[in-house]
């Protein structure tokens, strides 16, 4: 009997073996290409250096996002990882393409002009392949970063162009090397292999919630937080803009994740500092957000981005102090960003009238500055 029982126990094991080994050999192997991507770029910068002078911030910056990318990775946060990965595939192909300027230093505009068609037929192709694109066994988070980073792309190459027209030729490289790193970026997340997800709820248009913000924003643009906070504004106000580009083009995942961004910038105008107690409430509320997004039976992996980012805020990987700002970010993203998110699951609600009065504006705005 014992025997008999060992066997049936044996056989149990290998049958949940069989049943559960495609789906978390799926979730490895997501992280593992992560992993993978994050030493490319990494070994990269040691084969070729980023040595351009004129690029040096911006190639700075990308070795730390490469480093924050290994960080998130090492700790479980898969979400985090792949969103810092893709900025800092951005920064990297910006600091490359802001290098390489000899030829068009020497050629000036008519050089400039051939790169940038080469790059353009590219990323053309790319976007609609995007556009095309089947979204399926793919986490919820995994597609808005891939729509996000798809639709910035060809605005950012156009905003290349007219940097190397109106300063001058190599001005635009910077653009064109971002450009071909968000759709490269976005190329990469859809070679991700997820385990089978669990449903999402229906994406629908968000123009309701993105001209009810975009009033807000508006109302508070007034002296002096216009002033003190206008790189806040300026933020704010270009991921509204994306969310808007992405919301028309019917990247709709992409544009949940610009439009919560901007919620977290908007709640970031008059969000207050944090006591040692508020504190430790803010983690525990953390961690309860968490739970409820491990449970639920939708695709919430949205959501569970953003708790990683405020988990992140409030605890580093080098046992640094949060900043202020930081723990005032995370609440923020409790408080606003996950309320909104889960309003954005609900039906369309009608847009606002406008008034009978209305005044016409053209306003120039280089691509997310």
């Amino acid at each position: 009997m014992k025997v008999a029982a060992r066997l049936c126990s044996l056989s149990l094991a290998f049958s949940l073996l069989v049943i559960l080994g495609p789906a978390a050999a799926a979730k490895d192997s997501a992280t593992s290409q992560i992993r993978t991507e994050i030493a490319r770029l990494e070994q990269s910068i040691k084969d070729k250096p980023l040595t351009d002078k004129d690029s040096a911030p911006i190639a700075s910056a990308a070795e730390d996002t490469l480093k924050a990318a290994a960080a998130a990775v090492n700790s479980g946060k898969t979400y985090l990882a792949l969103e810092k990965l893709g900025l800092a595939e951005d920064l990297l192909q910006a600091a490359r393409a802001g290098g390489d300027k000899a030829a068009v230093e020497k050629g000036g505009l008519p050089a400039f002009q051939a790169r940038w068609g080469e790059v353009s037929l590219r990323i053309t192709g790319l976007d609609k392949e995007a556009h095309a694109q089947q979204w399926i066994d793919t986490p919820l988070a995994v597609r808005a970063l891939a729509e996000a980073a798809q639709g910035k792309a060809i605005p950012l190459l156009e905003g290349g162009q007219g940097f190397a027209v109106a300063t001058g030729p190599k001005d635009g490289l910077m653009y064109v090397g971002e450009a071909e790193g968000e759709a490269d970026f976005a190329r990469f997340c859809v070679t991700l292999k997820f385990a089978a997800t669990r449903p999402s709820f229906p994406l629908r248009s968000l123009l309701p919630e993105l001209q009810s913000l975009q009033t807000k924003v508006n109302a508070a643009f007034q002296p002096p937080q216009s002033i003190e906070l206008h790189t806040r504004f300026i933020a704010l106000n270009s991921q509204i803009k994306l969310a808007e580009e992405l919301d028309a083009s019917r990247f709709y995942a992409g544009a949940l994740y610009a439009y919560l961004e901007a919620v977290r910038h908007y709640g970031m105008l008059n969000a207050a500092p944090l006591d040692g107690a508020q504190q430790k409430k803010l983690k525990q509320d953390i961690a309860s957000e968490k739970r409820n997004v491990a449970g639920s039976a939708s695709d919430d992996s949205l959501a569970q981005l953003f708790l990683e980012r405020a988990e992140s805020y409030t605890a580093h990987s080098d046992g640094s102090a949060p900043s202020a700002d930081e723990w005032r970010g995370a609440r923020v993203v409790v408080d606003q960003v996950l309320p909104a998110y889960y309003a954005a699951q609900k039906a369309l609600a009608p847009l606002e009238k406008a008034s009978g009065k209305t005044v016409e504006l053209t306003l120039v705005r280089w691509p997310y500055t």
